[in-house]
């Protein structure tokens, strides 16, 4: 039987090769559900430009899709997402537990838009007991856990870890010196006078006895402190009893130390052992959760984290959003308590055990100490909100205040600062710190450092040139890629545009009513080779090239014939209606369908009108246009005095703001952390370039000292190779015979 032939309807041979109507929102999911089977899964919903909107599991990948392509019954924000929607994708799994642990790893991985994201997550700390020593040592640990031995955690913060540390050091006199000071000890060191080691590193233990005290540490940090106290006190009886007294003093010094941590606990109930307690508050369309960590019946430490979310999202949604995520790429404890149920508990329950491989278990205390401590919780995440809410209105009113003061179409969200640092031209290097409503964003900042051979050493504008063009060439290649079809016609350049104002209006009511008729009018007119429109919140452009035989004036005065014709169909509330002929790079900046996330609102540069006319040159040297980015310097007053300061624009005169206005005092803490970074940033450079290989560590008789001084003069050690034998005998500590030599190094002699 031959099969039927269905026609796409689809004339590749017609003259104008005009995009058809684009398939969105339900119309793309409706088509997906035909295909998708009844089995557990996870999926992704993209947008126009490929961006990732959001990431679900469904125990029914079929029905939960499908429930998506129904009109009515959704939230404001799911209504927004599905219209959005261009296209989907989908990943089969073995349970709904394994969707759910991939849905996670997903979200937190991709933070898509419309997915409630853990944010400001962040890697704990641990303590570490080395198994790789022959006396194994005790320290602090963050990051991968590649070094073989046992980490215990994790600690709410550096500062737990040091006072257990502490504890360790006391009670177990264990070592936390690093290999190198161990194997170079010839005589015990000030924390063995202090009776806080016991000196393995001299044999004033021996390494077996040594090795007894590692294993009491670790059962202690495993939570059997009470025991280990017990056989501590016997000991010290019995060493008393032999008149020992010296032993047993050393042994009630170890007990108090032990008691003391027991005591010091301000939030301990009796028997939980290993558990996480987390309590959310949510208030104002915003959320705090609130963590205390216990392991080895100790409290360890307690943070707070404030996720992303919509106002529509309940709290118990929140949280359980918040445990997949934050238990993705950490260690689940035995007990987790809450303060208020979570969606799926069951389903929660086994996803982590699978990764656990232990059994965990999820519980709501209603009475006794456990529902003490998630009360605690419950009040600290309470007031730990309101402390977030008061800073954010604060915030809001300076950001208002910066945007008012630099004439910004609304408030910034992302604040780009720029400085330089050297020392004589030597180790040059620049500094980009960002700032936004939330405070420094400190894993966006960036460190350049300087590699133009042309640049003098010490050249400031050089500097801030390079900087400039590397930051934002990338910035600029970004745009461009997310937006292909705008850069493509705009550089074709014969064609016009037709671009609309409807104020209030969301992109989709634009697309819907404003876009499609324009485009569906302007497809009737002859020698069309492309066409595309971009919207945003109350504009629409559409973007027209012709073919190189089209007479573009010509069909420029048709286009407004057509436009006209369908007026009466547009909305009402209109406003601005224009066509206007299409040049070359003319596209407006408004119209990108979609900006990257790390483009500025305001870039402020640490420097006076040179640093800014260089910092302007670079970026107009990478396409930017006059006037798309707000560049702004701020240059110290008389005498470097704060609050006399002077700030730069492009074409405008410069001016001071008042010493007590509240931007001000902002963009001088903007200003004078970019500084620290940069300053933080040469002096490791700097650091490493002395203490890193150097060829002069190869020549005899050049030390540490003599190094630094000679790598201080000339830069590096290709300025050194330069140098002749007069210019290296200027350096304090070289006489003549040593600048021969040097010199001779770097020539083969």
């Amino acid at each position: 039987m031959e099969p039927e032939e269905i026609s796409s309807g689809v004339d590749l041979s017609a003259p104008d090769a005009v995009k058809k109507r684009r398939v969105a929102g339900p119309d793309v999911i409706r088509d997906q559900v035909t295909r998708l089977p009844g089995k557990p899964g996870v999926y992704r919903m993209y947008g126009e430009t490929g961006d990732l909107l959001y990431v679900g599991k469904a125990r029914n990948l079929k029905a939960r899709v499908g429930s998506y392509a129904k009109i009515g019954g959704q939230t404001q924000r799911i209504a927004r997402m599905i219209s959005l929607t261009r296209s989907m994708e989908f990943v089969v799994t073995a349970s709904e537990t394994e969707a759910l642990l991939l849905e996670a790893n997903l979200i937190k991985r991709l933070k898509p838009r419309f997915n409630i994201i853990l944010r400001d997550d962040k890697s704990f700390p641990h303590i570490l007991i080395r198994e790789d020593h022959e006396a194994p040592q005790a320290l602090k640990h963050r990051g991968a856990k590649r070094i073989k031995g046992r980490y215990f955690g994790p600690f709410a913060s550096a500062g737990a870890v040091d006072h257990t540390l502490d504890t360790l050091q006391k009670a177990f006199l264990l070592r936390t010196c690093t290999d190198n000071v161990y194997s170079t000890r010839s005589r015990p060191c000030m924390l063995h006078q202090m009776g806080r080691c016991s000196a393995p590193c001299v044999g004033l233990v021996p390494l077996d006895e040594y090795r007894d005290l590692v294993r009491e540490a670790e059962r202690f940090l495993d939570g059997d402190a009470e025991m280990l106290q017990e056989q501590l006190s016997a000991q010290m009886e019995r060493a008393a009893a032999n008149m020992d007294y010296e032993r047993a003093a050393g042994l009630r010094d170890r007990i108090r130390a032990l008691s003391s941590v027991r005591q010091s606990q301000s939030v301990n109930p009796d028997g939980l052992v290993e558990a996480d307690v987390f309590a959310i508050h949510s208030e104002a369309g915003a959320s705090a959760v609130q963590a205390f960590f216990f392991r080895a019946g100790q409290n360890w430490g307690a943070t707070v984290w404030y996720p992303k979310h919509d106002r529509d999202d309940t709290p118990e949604q929140v949280l359980t959003a918040f445990l997949a995520q934050f238990y993705d790429d950490k260690p689940v404890p035995k007990l987790i308590l809450l303060n208020a149920e979570i969606e799926d508990a069951e389903l929660m329950t086994e996803a982590l055990e699978l990764k656990a491989e232990h059994k965990v278990e999820i519980r709501t205390p209603q009475r006794g100490e456990k529902r003490e401590i998630v009360a605690q919780a419950q009040l600290n995440a309470r007031e730990a909100l309101g402390r977030k809410l008061a800073e954010t209105q604060s915030q809001q009113k300076i950001f208002a205040a910066v945007q008012k003061v630099f004439d910004l179409p609304e408030a910034p969200k992302r604040i780009e600062v720029y400085d330089n640092s050297h020392i004589m031209g030597t180790n040059m290097v620049g500094g980009m710190v960002v700032a936004g409503p939330e405070g420094f964003e400190k894993t966006s900042y960036r460190k350049f450092n300087i590699k133009d051979q042309e640049i003098e050493p010490g050249d400031d504008y050089g500097m801030m040139r390079e900087v400039m063009r590397r930051r934002f060439g990338r910035l600029k290649k970004e745009w461009e890629e997310l937006n292909p079809s705008l850069q493509l016609l705009a550089s074709e350049g014969d064609g016009f545009t037709v671009e609309v104002t409807q104020i209030g209006a969301e992109p989709t009511e634009m697309e819907a009513n404003v876009a499609q008729p324009i485009e569906n009018a302007l497809a009737q007119i002859h020698g069309i080779a492309k066409m595309t429109s971009a919207v945003v919140a109350g504009r629409s452009i559409t973007i027209v090239a012709m073919v190189d035989t089209a007479d573009a004036g010509d069909a420029q005065s048709r286009a407004t014939q057509a436009v006209n014709a369908i007026r009466t169909n547009l909305p009402d509330n209109i406003e601005n209606l224009i066509v206007a002929p299409m040049k070359a790079g003319a596209i407006p900046l408004w119209a990108s369908q979609k900006r990257p996330d790390s483009w500025p609102d305001l870039v402020l540069i640490d420097g006076g009108l040179g640093q800014l006319s260089a910092a302007k040159e670079a970026v107009e040297a990478v396409g930017f246009r006059p006037g798309e980015l707000n560049l702004v310097a701020i240059a110290k007053g008389p005498d470097r005095n704060a609050g006399r300061e002077q700030f730069f624009r492009p074409g405008r005169a410069p001016f001071r703001l008042p010493p007590n206005d509240p931007a001000l005092y902002y963009l001088q803490r903007l200003r004078d952390e970019a500084h620290r970074w940069a300053i933080g940033a040469h002096r490791a450079k700097r650091a490493a370039a002395i203490s890193g290989q150097n060829p002069l560590d190869e020549i005899t008789g050049v030390g540490v000292r003599r190094k630094k001084a000679l790598l201080h003069r000339f830069g590096s050690a290709k300025g050194v190779s330069n140098a002749t034998v007069a210019d290296l005998q200027t350096v304090e500590g070289v006489n003549e015979a040593l600048a021969q030599r040097i010199y001779d190094h770097f020539r083969g002699g």
